[in-house]
C-alpha cells in the first residue's frame, strides 16, 4: 500500500473525518477480498496547521502576491509530509485547492485535486448544471468551475456578496467546531433559495457534509429534494484508488 499524507486542521473535524473515512473504506476493500482481521490501513501521516493562522494569512482575488505567506504555510506541510516517507498527500480542505498551482511549488510527491475528483463525481451523476457552496474563497473563485466546465457541466455564476458571507458565517457558527442541530435546516434553506430544478449542489467545504451524518461517507445522496456531492467523499475515494491500486 502507498502512504497517504494528510494535510488537515482546516478544520480539525474534516481532519478526523478523513483519517476515519480511509481508514473505514480500506477494511471495506480488504474484508471483500476475504482478509482477516485486523484488517489493514494505508500508512498514514497528520501534519495539521492552525486555522486562526492560515485564516488570517488568506489574501485577495487576482493578488498572487498577497497569498506568499497563505501559500508558503501550506507548502512547508506538504514538504513535511514527503519528508515523512508520504507517497502521496491529500488536502483535507477546499479551501486550500484554490491555491493549489502555488502551494505545491518545490513539492516532489503527488497532491490530489479535490477539484477533480469531484468534477468526476458530478458527471457521473449526469446533472448538467451545479451550485457550489463553501468558504468565501471557494465561493469567489472559479477553479470548480473550470474543473466542472471540463466535464461538461455549468457552474453557477458568483452569488452576491452577501449570501457568500451568509454561507461562511454557516460554516463558522454550525459547523466549526462540530455540527450544531442548526446547520442542517439553515443548509437546506440556503440551498432552496439558490438551486434551481435539476442543479447537483457541491458540499465544496469539508466540513458542510457533517450537516448530513448519515451521508458523511456518500459521494452522492438525496436529502430535502435536492442531489448533492460531497467532494471530501469523492476525494478519499480518488486516495484510496491510489493508495490501494497495487492490491489484490
Amino acid at each position: 500500500m502507498k502512504k497517504i499524507g494528510i494535510l488537515g486542521g482546516v478544520g480539525w473535524p474534516s481532519t478526523i473525518d478523513y483519517y476515519r473515512a480511509i481508514a473505514q473504506g480500506a477494511g471495506r476493500f480488504f474484508a471483500a477480498r476475504g482478509h482477516g482481521t485486523p484488517l489493514p490501513i494505508p500508512p498514514m501521516t497528520i501534519e495539521s496547521v492552525t486555522q486562526a493562522q492560515t485564516r488570517a494569512l488568506r489574501g485577495r482575488p487576482g493578488d498572487e502576491a498577497s497569498w506568499s505567506g497563505f501559500d508558503a504555510v501550506f507548502r512547508n506541510a506538504l514538504l513535511t509530509l514527503q519528508g515523512a516517507g508520504c507517497d502521496f498527500a491529500v488536502i483535507a480542505s477546499n479551501t486550500p485547492h484554490a491555491r493549489l498551482h502555488a502551494i505545491r511549488r518545490g513539492v516532489d510527491m503527488p497532491v490530489l485535486s479535490i477539484f477533480d475528483a469531484t468534477a468526476r463525481a458530478t458527471a457521473e451523476t449526469g446533472s448538467a448544471r451545479a451550485l457550489v457552496l463553501g468558504t468565501a474563497v471557494t465561493m469567489q473563485a472559479r477553479d470548480y468551475a473550470s474543473a466542472l466546465a471540463a466535464e461538461g457541466i455549468t457552474a453557477n455564476p458568483a452569488l452576491p456578496f452577501e449570501d457568500i458571507a451568509e454561507m461562511q458565517a454557516l460554516i463558522d457558527e454550525d459547523l466549526y467546531a462540530g455540527v450544531s442541530e442548526n446547520a442542517r435546516p439553515r443548509l437546506l434553506a440556503f440551498c432552496d433559495r439558490h438551486a434551481e430544478p435539476g442543479t447537483t449542489i457541491l458540499l465544496a467545504c469539508t466540513e458542510l457534509p457533517l450537516a448530513f451524518p448519515d451521508h458523511v461517507d456518500d459521494i452522492t445522496f438525496r436529502a430535502g429534494g435536492h442531489l448533492f456531492v460531497n467532494p471530501s467523499a469523492a476525494h478519499v475515494a480518488a486516495a484510496l484508488d491510489l493508495a490501494l491500486a497495487d492490491e489484490v
